[in-house]
């Protein structure tokens, strides 16, 4: 045994017994939280998006310059990696050595570790470089990144190094295959030294590459570069869709006294893996509509504020000493930081590593609610109007049905031989400016000569607003309540004019026995001009812009209809905003926002309507949803912009151009 076997194994024991002693805990923390844990269906879909997304890299890439360096580092470990293994191997047994796989592989191997050292190298100095001169918002500082690149711009120049030297010494026939360490290697000829040092320095540089790695493995399990090994199943793991409902509780069988999440613990396990797996990359804060108005919510820092939150109750967490651990609402994790979130996703589309915010936030706010009574004063008017009226507003049940007035139309108690049922939705009923955009979509189905009814008075709120704003048993209510009327009439099919019914009849309700076919009215109008069963005919010379919904882009991935629609106006001009697609700026009134103040900052509404007013100073924002109609008419009044520019709903349009 040499000198160097015999210093290396006890490194290589005490590294691995350390790590994984650090990893066992951190498993354990998992493990302890009590939330449901998720289903694990569609196993070869999950195989695939994880292959494409780890392994190519491609969530990465959405952010191009940033995702460039990060697949350069990530795509360079795994070459330099089996390169050190190589290294690893030869210390125990110098003999040894990968050349078994034939001399031309093992020569194209070399060559691809020199260039992807350096290209690793590069990328390192492009990341110190973006941190400290460029310094973006989102980003932050953080001694943890500096560490970890310190880590890694050392470990390729030690590799350089013992590469340049042992060419020296050994005139080995690989630095042919090694352009970059052949280079160096020259540069370092010119101080002469003998053969037995050129070979003692390249000892030396292996050593230190060898310490290096180690020091990395020790120093993972507790660094922010955990999503180095959490990542992978972490996207394994991921909702497989964008459309996802919440998770419901089931109140019949669930005896529990705790609702929602109180502790860091009430989590489920998958939120845990979600800490581990964020980068602190920053991406989910840039794109959130809270944190760009000035709220206190970061969808970064709420994860590694919840993260760091379980690590300061680790030994309460692992000795089961639960009723000590404290509360998940605290000088981080504020009331403020919970209620600003408008549940519009984009932190889950930009993250690469696919964790879920919303879900953490949504069971904060079940705890709140349900358990403390601890939310925003107008939000109490809010329940006793759903409870009493079905609707979020003062207006009585019975007048559900006044918006249809001269319009003809059945309801399924009248007529239940029907091909689509219209659900009409609280907004539709009652707002005077969305009664309108019903009027024009029922005209539409009428030109198209569209067999469907109403529920009338039979109607309810779906409970959206309800659930998102933490209230479970109220949603629960009216969903179960709902879909018991639906299946009566045998409902097959459903037309909804807002993106929040929409979502949740179409994900939601099928956990409660509510099994349909929903189409948003985009969607419907599209199909009916591509099917030819109306045509836009009458020109609309303005320049339209269009506005995603949240609800109906990033919770269920339809942004092609909208488009299609506006486009088939003769003379219309569709134009984008810069925040447009996935990457749309939330209006504001999600996640229950809409009944509530916005006290914090900037309102949002006005953000977005400024986005509008920059790309043109004229013409039609278009909207697909009555909260986004109510936000932006609201901006648009703020801006003093009403005879510039009008809010419409695609509905209004299509009606003004079809005879």
């Amino acid at each position: 045994m040499t000198w160097q076997t015999f210093v290396f194994l006890p490194i290589v024991g005490i590294t691995f017994v350390y790590s994984l002693y650090r990893m066992l805990i951190l498993l354990k923390l998992v493990k302890a939280h009590r939330g449901k844990d998720i289903s694990l269906d569609g196993v070869i879909s999950r195989v695939t998006t994880t292959c494409v997304n780890v392994l190519g890299q491609k969530s990465v890439f959405r952010d191009r310059k940033p995702g460039i360096m990060h697949a350069t580092i990530f795509w360079g470990f795994i070459v330099i990696t089996i390169g050190t293994v190589e290294q690893f191997v030869k210390t125990v047994y110098q003999s040894a050595s990968f050349e078994f796989i034939g001399m031309i592989p093992y020569r194209v191997f070399i060559f691809l570790q020199d260039i992807f050292t350096l290209s690793v190298l590069l990328a390192v100095m492009y990341a110190f470089y973006r941190r400290f001169v460029l310094k973006p918002e989102h980003l932050g500082r953080s001694r943890d990144a500096s560490v970890i690149l310190l880590f890694i711009g050392s470990l390729m120049i030690s590799i350089f190094l013992m590469n340049a030297f042992n060419i020296l010494g050994l005139d080995s026939w690989y630095k042919q295959a090694m352009p970059v360490s052949y280079g160096i290697a020259v540069l370092f000829s010119s101080f002469s030294f003998d053969n037995e040092m050129n070979i003692a320095l390249g000892t030396i540089f292996k050593w230190i590459h060898i310490l290096i790695v180690f020091g990395f493995i020790m120093y993972l399990p507790g660094s922010k570069h955990l999503h180095i090994i959490a990542a992978a199943p972490n996207v394994f793991l991921r909702h497989l869709s964008c459309e996802k409902g919440m998770k419901p509780i089931n109140f019949d069988e669930d005896s529990t006294e705790q609702y929602g999440a109180v502790k860091v613990i009430d989590m489920s396990w998958k939120d845990a893996l979600d800490y581990y797996s964020c980068t602190e990359c920053g991406r989910c804060q840039e794109v959130c509509p809270a944190w760009n108005t000035q709220k206190p919510l970061s969808p970064k820092n709420l994860i590694v504020d919840l993260k760091n939150n379980m690590l300061k109750n680790k030994d309460k967490i692992l000795d089961e000493r639960y009723d000590e651990i404290s509360h998940v609402i605290d000088e981080n994790v504020t009331e403020d930081v919970i209620w600003a979130c408008t549940s519009c996703r984009a932190c889950e589309i930009a993250c690469p590593v696919f964790i879920e915010h919303t879900n953490k936030i949504f069971e904060v706010r079940r705890n709140l609610v349900m358990m403390e009574s601890r939310f925003p004063s107008e939000i109490k008017t809010v329940f006793k109007n759903l409870e009493t009226n079905a609707n979020p507003w003062t207006f009585s049940s019975a007048d559900r049905i006044n918006w249809a007035e001269g319009l003809s139309i059945k309801t399924l108690t009248e007529e239940p031989n029907n091909d689509f049922l219209l659900w009409v939705g609280c907004a539709g009923s009652y707002d005077d400016r969305n009664r309108k955009v019903l009027r024009s979509f029922v005209n539409i189905l009428k030109k198209a000569e569209i067999k469907f009814a109403i529920l009338g008075n039979e109607e309810q709120c779906t409970g959206d607003p309800a659930r998102r704003i933490g209230n479970e048993y109220l949603y629960q209510t009216f969903a179960k309540s709902n879909v018991e009327t639906l299946n009566r009439y045998n409902v097959k099919k459903i037309l909804t004019t807002c993106p929040h019914g929409f979502n949740t009849l179409k994900n939601e309700y099928p956990c409660f026995g509510g099994y349909y076919e929903v189409y948003h009215h985009s969607q419907f109008i599209a199909k009916l001009i591509s099917d030819g069963r109306i045509k836009p005919s009458r020109e609309i010379e303005e320049t339209v812009v269009f506005h995603d919904s949240c609800y109906l882009g990033r919770w269920n991935d339809v942004y092609y209809q909208p488009r299609q629609v506006i486009q088939s106006i003769p003379s219309a001009r569709l134009v984008e905003m810069k925040g447009h697609h996935e990457k749309s700026m939330c209006c504001g009134a999600g996640g229950g926002r809409m009944w509530m103040e916005e006290t914090i900052g900037k309102p949002i509404n006005i953000a977005r309507v400024e986005q509008a007013l920059h790309v043109t100073a004229g013409g039609i924002i278009a909207t697909t949803c009555p909260f986004c109609m109510t936000m932006l008419n609201d901006g648009v009044r703020f801006k003093e912009a009403q005879d510039k520019i009008k809010v419409l709903d695609i509905a209004e349009l299509i009606d003004q151009s079809t005879i």
